[in-house]
């Protein structure tokens, strides 16, 4: 009985080692495996003259057969050479291909199997004659032959045929697809010039302008309170920072708060220090007054919260920046802060940023706030006057600040009781560098403030700037007496 491995009947077997099926150079010189894939058979084997590239019923369009089917006796041969014909070592000459066959695919059979071998082997010039992986009896790979290519993954294209194995280079280019459910982000365009792409660092690639950033300009309008923020024409960044906001007294009466702090130049981060404790200062304000805590007590552990959050700013330089930094600050920051209610004025500060009384007759208004300054020790001690004092080079020399490196936290509050309706201006020094005395900045605020606080904000940052605006610009206006939250300008 003839093994499953015996030759057909009436043919003999080879004596020597396994005829090889060796590939053919394919057109275009490229010899070996190619990677493009053959489409899948129904049947294992194609019938003698049928054309194998044409996919049965469940043909995929991108992937090698898998190798399983039904067994070769059930499926016709095409004729091949005897094994007879072929010498040991040599390759087995098959009979003609189809005309319209797929990629050639080399591989290895077994001894015995001659029919395989023949049926697998090109002949010159001509690939073999199936796409389907050779296959032995009942179906099983060949042994020897290498795995299927698996099919090309999802969102990747080949725009160029694959390169041949084993054979470095090639000329294949995996392409990744574009997602069609991201959207390009337009490029910003810049603010100058109107023409140039703005990089990654904020300037514009054709005329150099540096690009407005958050905090470049400043507006918030919160009832009937309102603030303004501007970097100024000198400075690169707003080391400024405000926060504003309305809340209720336990009886019900509504109660304005504003915070406005400045970063102090010559330490290490004043913007982040001016940011948060505006920020502490402004939360611990209207948290305590909706609890019945006076107003003058929660100002004074309002400046306490805004200290400690500056603090913590300290504990966060990366340890590298203080070994290439050691002369650097902690970082600190001025504040100033107004609490209004219906009927009191409570005002709060450490360092020289201030708080005025503008009435709305006019007369008189009142500076609220004494500077921690050089020049401000001067006037008091009677040494110099307050306008020899101002003139000195040595005049904005703080003596007070808030951070880790302060030397004594004192913070300033002080309350009044108005007799008259008007306006709070809370600002930094970048504002009353123009208009220092109370006159002036009565002169400056417009008269209607009171009912329109965005705008004379906005009045006032301008007058700053048209100045000279050699500093950030940061100024709050808060109408007395408190307006029930809801209320702003008209």
């Amino acid at each position: 009985m003839p093994g499953p491995h015996s030759p057909a009947p009436g043919t003999a077997g080879p004596a020597g080692p396994p005829a090889t099926a060796v590939p053919h150079a394919a057109p275009g010189g490229d010899a070996g495996h190619r990677t493009t894939p053959a489409p899948h058979t129904a049947a294992g084997a194609s019938a003698p003259g049928a054309n194998p590239a044409v996919p049965g019923p469940h043909a995929a369009s991108g992937g090698h057969a898998t190798g399983v089917g039904p067994p070769h006796p059930t499926a016709p041969h095409a004729p091949t050479a005897h094994a007879s014909n072929a010498t040991p070592g040599a390759p087995a000459h098959p009979a003609a291909a189809d005309p319209h066959p797929p990629a050639p695919s080399a591989h290895t059979a077994p001894a015995g199997d001659a029919a395989s071998a023949d049926r697998s082997a090109p002949s010159p010039g001509a690939p073999a004659q199936a796409g389907a992986a050779p296959t032995g009896a009942q179906g099983a790979p060949v042994q020897g032959q290498p795995a299927a290519s698996a099919a090309p993954p999802a969102g990747v294209r080949l725009d160029r045929r694959a390169p041949a194995e084993g054979a470095g280079g090639g000329d294949d280019y995996p392409l990744q697809a574009p997602d069609p459910r991201v959207a390009a982000e337009p490029a910003a365009v810049c603010v100058a010039c109107r023409a140039g792409r703005v990089d990654d660092d904020g300037y514009c690639e054709n005329c150099g302008h540096a690009q407005p950033r958050e905090r470049d300009h400043m507006e918030q309008e919160c009832g009937p309170v309102a603030a303004v923020s501007d970097r100024g024409l000198r400075h690169h960044r707003n080391e400024d920072a405000f926060a504003v906001g309305t809340t209720a007294l336990p009886d019900g009466s509504p109660v304005s708060v504003a915070v406005v702090c400045d970063g102090v130049s010559s330490a290490t981060r004043p913007d982040e220090a001016s940011l948060a404790a505006s920020r502490a200062a402004n939360a611990s304000l209207l948290d305590a007054l909706p609890r019945g805590t006076h107003p003058q007590q929660a100002m004074h552990e309002a400046i306490l919260a805004a200290s400690e959050a500056v603090n913590a700013l300290a504990g966060e330089q990366p340890a590298e920046a203080d070994e290439h930094a050691p002369q650097q600050n902690a970082p600190a920051c001025t504040i100033v802060g107004a609490v209004v209610t219906a009927g009191l004025l409570v005002v709060g500060w450490v360092g020289d940023s201030r708080a005025y009384w503008i009435p709305v007759d006019r007369s008189p208004a009142v500076r609220l706030t004494e500077d921690d300054s050089w020049a401000a020790q001067m006037v008091a001690a009677g040494l110099m006057g307050e306008a020899e004092a101002y003139a000195d080079h040595r005049a904005h020399a703080i003596t007070g600040w808030l951070g880790a490196d302060a030397y004594e936290l004192e913070p300033h509050t002080a309350a009044f009781k108005p007799d008259r309706p008007g306006v709070v201006v809370v600002c930094t020094d970048g504002l009353w560098n123009y208009a220092e005395s109370a006159d002036e900045m009565a002169e400056a605020v417009p008269a209607d403030a009171a009912a329109r606080p965005l705008h004379a904000a906005r009045v006032l940052v301008g007058h700053a700037l048209d100045g000279g605006g050699h500093d950030n610009v940061t100024v709050a206006l808060v109408p007395f007496p408190a307006v029930p939250q809801g209320a702003g300008s008209a």
